[in-house]
């Protein structure tokens, strides 16, 4: 199940994020997010079991 998560970021953050996706590495925002939730909590968290 996905929730939805309403987050405040800086403007560089968002240009950063729409950069990637007009170089069509990731598909929208939303995946860039998730992906980079996720390595951060497989490396700060999860890999420490």
């Amino acid at each position: 199940m996905m929730r939805l998560l309403t987050v405040h970021v800086p403007d560089g953050f968002l240009e950063g994020l729409d950069e990637l996706v007009r170089q069509k590495k990731y598909a929208n925002r939303s995946e860039i997010i998730r992906i980079a939730i996720r390595d951060l909590l497989r490396d700060e968290l999860w890999d420490q079991r």
